[in-house]
């Protein structure tokens, strides 16, 4: 436990450059190991400065979890190798998660960053030399930032161990005195409002402009997240109309008006809030998981599958040379391609499709049909391609889409909100408007328009836990849609994850999520 103990306090926090935020070229100047949250680091406003751009730096290097834990177990992703090569997390992507193989580290690694967070909170709340001002704005960004890791916690295990103090960090710290059990879901959920409207009180009306920090419009989609999520997950109905005030809160963003640009415009002004990546700072690397290396093409795959002289494709996103080499470990399905109307101009500014063909038969016969992503392609910087392409949390098309579903669980016309959507999609030539119907039946659209609007965002799992058809999540396999992805006679318990066994036997308070086999004396 004490060498567990020991990798949360060696907090070595280095105040990256994020871009539009303060540079800083060097470590923080913090006291020795075990007693720098006692020693001079808590001097100035610079040093408080630059511990809140290390926590927003350390939730940028969570981008690839958020994905995992938001979208990777929502049936958008296929299990089926189509190149040369294998894929990566089969047991999180075919729900075989166990305590031996969890699919996940402990928590995920943000109990680490939500300890950095607490020690913020404990140290800002008695320092001396902050404005009121500027203290109740950092104070506004800490408690936004706690509620939003916390609120993946609870949709991803549950209830699990609320820390709320620095006490992992501070002092020496008694391995024993240290453990937590896991609070409940109903004690986790109260923490994160609690911790929403903490936020909300410090900001007051004061709006950040900075999309790459959190601001008070960041813990109002937030909290109109978690309000809706209260409302249909535990049946927790009035919370629909704190979702839906939350939400219409959030003022002054519109949609690009070509979907490409959210990706390629930086801090556009459908972004709320975003990670921000940049050359020679941060990229995303994992993008390049989920293209091709161009040595697996081989000659044998084709753009056109009709003409029998179309030449085979050798580089056609431009991806040989970059700063992370591409190679398809991990690959959407097919059919959530075929999904889109070939009209819906996000189906190109999402995917590149491509083909095996045997041309030895007549007619020629399609053998392989595979797509990578085409989001997120970065830039090109001395012949060399980056990663450097932001990667939003929060934009306006979330924002419409859940007041959509707000207003279908209310029993009103969801029309509105959708066909603002729909109408970016097919540059306002939608060829099937939405037509206002039955609560499922509106239910399923929207559910179909966030599966197109946001492709590796980190929201489909997220979405069939929290949607519904006849009163049943869309995460449950049913003949009245094609999107479950468990049986829920026998897997309802996975919706949540398991831990491993290193979580219980660094902390024994700590109990296995019901349903799973333990060995958990």
């Amino acid at each position: 436990m004490k060498n567990n103990m020991k990798k949360y306090i060696k907090l070595a926090l280095v105040a990256f450059s994020l871009t539009g935020l303060t540079a800083c070229d060097k470590h923080l100047n913090l006291a020795p190991e075990d007693f720098f949250a006692e020693g001079n680091f808590w001097e100035n406003e610079t040093q408080v400065n630059n511990f809140m751009i290390g926590i927003h730096s350390d939730l940028r290097n969570n981008q690839f979890s958020f994905f995992r834990l938001g979208e990777m177990r929502g049936g958008g992703l296929t299990s089926t190798a189509r190149m040369d090569v294998s894929l990566n997390e089969l047991v999180v992507i075919n729900q075989a998660m166990t305590e031996v193989s969890p699919g996940l580290g402990a928590w995920s690694g943000f109990m680490n960053s939500i300890l950095q967070i607490n020690l913020f909170i404990d140290k800002v709340n008695t320092v001396t030399f902050l404005s009121a001002e500027r203290k109740a704005n950092l104070l506004g960004q800490a408690h936004g930032l706690r509620a939003f890791y916390y609120f993946h916690l609870l949709r991803t295990f549950g209830g699990v161990p609320l820390r709320l103090v620095p006490d992992v960090l501070t002092g020496k710290p008694d391995p024993v005195a240290l453990r937590l059990a896991r609070s409940t879901e109903p004690e986790v959920l109260a923490q994160i409002k609690a911790d929403i409207a903490s936020s909300a009180q410090y900001f007051g009306t004061i709006q950040g402009t900075n999309k790459a920090y959190w601001t008070l419009n960041a813990t109002q989609m937030l909290k109109g997240e978690v309000f809706l999520w209260s409302a249909k997950v535990y049946n927790n109905t009035a919370d629909l109309a704190e979702a839906k005030t939350a939400l219409n809160a959030v003022t002054g963003y519109s949609l690009v008006a070509n979907f490409a640009d959210v990706f390629k415009q930086k801090r556009n002004a459908e972004i709320i809030f975003t990670l921000p990546f940049a050359f020679n700072e941060a990229e995303q690397p994992a993008v390049a998981s989920f293209l091709y290396a161009t040595s697996n093409f081989n000659g044998i795959y084709y753009k056109d599958t009709v003409s029998t002289t179309a030449p085979t494709l050798i580089d056609p996103l431009n991806i040989a040379q970059s700063s992370t080499g591409g190679i398809q470990r991990y690959a959407y399905t097919y059919e959530l391609f075929k999904s889109y109307n070939i009209l819906d101009r996000r189906r190109d500014a999402t995917f590149y499709d491509f083909y095996a063909i045997d041309r030895s038969v007549t007619p020629q016969k399609v053998t392989i049909r595979n797509t990578v992503l085409t989001k997120f392609m970065g830039t090109i910087n001395n012949n060399i391609r980056n990663w450097t392409d932001d990667w939003p949390i929060y934009r306006e098309a979330d924002r419409l889409l859940m007041l959509a579903e707000i207003a279908n669980a209310e029993g009103a016309n969801p029309q509105t909100y959708i066909q603002a959507v729909r109408n970016r999609a097919f540059n306002g030539n939608d060829p099937t408007p939405f037509v206002n119907g039955t609560k499922d039946a509106n239910e399923l659209a929207i559910f179909a328009e966030r599966s197109k609007e946001f492709v590796y965002e980190g929201k489909r799992w997220y979405d069939i836990r929290r949607m519904k058809y006849n009163n049943e999540p869309l995460a449950f396999k049913s003949t009245s849609h094609p999107y479950g992805v468990l049986t829920k006679s026998t897997e309802a318990y996975k919706v949540l994850w398991p831990i491993g066994r290193d979580v219980w036997t660094n902390d024994p308070l700590v109990n296995q999520t019901p349903g799973y086999t333990t060995t958990k004396p």
